[in-house]
């Protein structure tokens, strides 16, 4: 999630609840079904930290519809960020690659928010030194708008358009105890940083 989204206040009202959440995946993973024709060469790479998890979900629902254990892995993009030298250091996170490796494969992006685009852009940055996937698809729980680069996801849970002044908040279980998407006002402080 972009440093942009993190702020939020306690008057933050959920735009999306737990069983909103599990429809949406649910529907993402049909669509990730009918799209690919099947899901044989589909692997998911989840960008952490939240979009590991939604990865993870929508796997469990791509066997659950095909029958087929569907490879799931993480990528962090730390060291292919563009703001580096802009905000403090960050620990980098794990990279977990299912399989021998991911030429020809079809790799679907996970990520919970897609706001600027930079973040997208870093991955495949990242999966550019990785590998060469026959294409590259992005799923995304939530897309906000206000994109800097010409980026877009191929699955998308909710369209929420929203004011640069407001946050975009992804709650999930196994992050944070409970499934929400909530939509804040940023606060004068966090609006500074």
């Amino acid at each position: 999630m972009d440093a942009q989204n993190a702020h939020h206040t306690d008057a933050a009202r959920p735009v999306l609840e737990a069983q909103d959440i599990a429809r949406v995946l649910t529907r993402i993973a049909h669509e990730i079904v009918e799209r690919a024709k099947g899901a044989d060469d589909v692997v998911l790479l989840g960008i952490p930290t939240r979009g590991v998890y939604l990865a993870r979900r929508l796997a469990a629902k791509l066997e659950e519809i095909t029958g087929t254990k569907i490879p799931v892995g993480s990528l962090d993009i730390t060291m292919y960020r563009d703001d580096l030298r802009m905000k403090p250091a960050r620990a980098i996170g794990r990279t977990e690659i299912p399989g021998d490796d991911l030429d020809g494969r079809l790799v679907v992006l996970v990520d919970d928010v897609l706001f600027s685009g930079r973040t997208i852009r870093a991955a495949l940055d990242a999966l550019g030194d990785l590998g060469r996937p026959r294409a590259v698809q992005l799923a995304v729980l939530v897309d906000r708008g206000h994109r800097e680069l010409p980026i877009r996801a191929d699955y998308v849970g909710k369209n929420l358009p929203t004011s640069l002044r407001e946050t975009v908040k992804v709650q999930l279980q196994e992050e944070d105890g409970r499934d929400a998407v909530l939509l804040g006002q940023r606060t004068p402080q966090a609006a500074g940083q």
